[in-house]
This record gives C-alpha cells, sequence and structure tokens, in this order.
C-alpha cells in the first residue's frame, strides 16, 4: 500500500473522518462528494496509482475537505492494517466506513459454466476484504466509544440490488452480494451495544463504469418500464442516502436495508 499525507493539515477534531473504498470514480466517488458537502473529511482507498484519482481528490478537496489518499488492496490484510494505522497518524479518528469497492465477474457465465477462478474473485474482493477492514475499523470505533462516550461512528455497506434478484449470468456477483447483507445484519447485533449502527444500502441501474459494458440492454429495459422511476440511477443519488446515514438521520434504525432502484423491487401486477 502508498499514500500520500502531503496536502493540507486535518480540520478541527470536530469534524467526522470518512474512509470509503473504491471512491477513486463512481458510486464511491459520489458518496465521497456528498459526505465532503457535509462536512466530512475523507480517505479514499482505491487500487490505482494517485496520479489516476488525481481529479477526484482535487474535486473533494474544493469542497472543504481534507483529504487522505490510500493506495490500497482491500484484500491484503498488511494493506488494510498500513491503511488504518495511516488514518490515525493524519487525523487520530474515524467516524464512517463505507464499504462499496466491488467488481463484476470478468467475463458474464452461465452459472452451469462458470469458473472457480472468477467466484474467487468475487469473493475476496467483494466479501472477504470487506468483513476483514469492517473488522479493523469497528475495533478502533469501540476503542473511541469507550474513551469518549460522546463519539458516534456508523459502518455503512454498499451492497447491490443483485443481492436479492438472482441474476444467472453473473451468479457469482449474486452470492458476493447476498454475503454482504448479511455482513449487514452481523455488525450490526455486534456493534448494538456500542451504539454503532451498521446499515445497507443497494443500488439499482446505476450508470458507472461498471455498468457501462450493458448500457445498451439497461436503456432498453429502462424504456420498456422495469423500472418506476424511468432513469438510470447517479452515484449522486447513493451519496445522498450516505449522507443522511452519516448525519444520523436515521440513528434508531441500525441493520436496515435502503433500496435506491428506482422502485425495481416493488412488486406490480
Amino acid at each position: 500500500m502508498s499514500l500520500n499525507t502531503e496536502h493540507r493539515t486535518p480540520n478541527t477534531t470536530s469534524r467526522k473522518v470518512a474512509l470509503i473504498t473504491g471512491a477513486g470514480r463512481g458510486i464511491g466517488l459520489g458518496i465521497a462528494q456528498c459526505l465532503a458537502k457535509d462536512g466530512c473529511d475523507i480517505v479514499v482507498c482505491d487500487i490505482h496509482e494517485e496520479s489516476v484519482v488525481a481529479e477526484a481528490l482535487q474535486s473533494l478537496r474544493a469542497l472543504g475537505a481534507a483529504v487522505l489518499y490510500c493506495k490500497a488492496d482491500v484484500t491484503n490484510a498488511p494493506a488494510r492494517q498500513q491503511m488504518i494505522e495511516a488514518i490515525k497518524a493524519r487525523f487520530g479518528r474515524l467516524h464512517v466506513l463505507v464499504n462499496n469497492a466491488g467488481v463484476a465477474p470478468k467475463v458474464r457465465a452461465d452459472i452451469l459454466e462458470a469458473t472457480e477462478e472468477s467466484f474467487e474473485r468475487l469473493m475476496k474482493i467483494n466479501l472477504q476484504g470487506p468483513y476483514f477492514l469492517t473488522q479493523a475499523a469497528a475495533n478502533w470505533m469501540v476503542a473511541q466509544k469507550k474513551a469518549d462516550p460522546a463519539y458516534w461512528g456508523c459502518i455503512i455497506n454498499i451492497s447491490s440490488m443483485s443481492s436479492s434478484v438472482a441474476s444467472v449470468s453473473r451468479g457469482d456477483y449474486c452470492i458476493s452480494k447476498a454475503g454482504i447483507s448479511m455482513a449487514t445484519k452481523l455488525w450490526a447485533t455486534r456493534l448494538g451495544e456500542f451504539d454503532i449502527p451498521a446499515y445497507e444500502i443497494q443500488p439499482g441501474i446505476i450508470k458507472t463504469d461498471m455498468t457501462s459494458t450493458v448500457q445498451a440492454k439497461y436503456d432498453k429495459l429502462i424504456g420498456e418500464g422495469i423500472l418506476l422511476q424511468a432513469r438510470w440511477g447517479f452515484p449522486e443519488d447513493i451519496g445522498r442516502v450516505a449522507a443522511s446515514l452519516v448525519r444520523g438521520d436515521l440513528a434508531y434504525s441500525t441493520g436496515q436495508v435502503i433500496m435506491v432502484d428506482g422502485g425495481f423491487t416493488v412488486q406490480r401486477l
């Protein structure tokens, strides 16, 4: 893992610090921007060189946030720990973890033909990495809560409507996201005694690099009425929901799932 700590000094300790994985672009960046607008300082975790995400980082600084970039692979245990230590060194605190980083299968394959290699890749990136990053962050949050009863933190998992909607051409993705749903329940249960809520946001059809390869397919489905709200979702749609959770607007709703899917999952006759 590499990191850059040479930018502006941290703001006052009254500002919340949010770690968002996969925040160099797409949904993660949309979340980071909304949290920055709300007065949070931001830790961006991604796998790219800093030069690749420089524009994204600058957009966050332009919103008034102190920004730390950590080039880290969430599947790598030493990298996760180094990132936590870097956040401690830079900010001395962490209030929010948003587990957003995730991948789709490199090749969409029918579950009768899908490979173990693809399954293992998605489980490691989409499920195992976030699970153990949450473990590390949650232990630090608990320690902060014990040291200061006024401390408030939260965990936000970004899953997908694919956690409950079957797609047989990407079964590994669906199963990884279903695992995230259970992880949310587990962390909400374990952290309840410390009043540290865990939430899940389930995005629907969101316009990002991940969905760009199937844009024509989803354009057609949206045009045919698959959604109640006949448009693509955008990263800021997810970001605004995350910001409300970080503000504490749903402080008494730990373990809950917020659907951001344009009405896709509403059953209709």
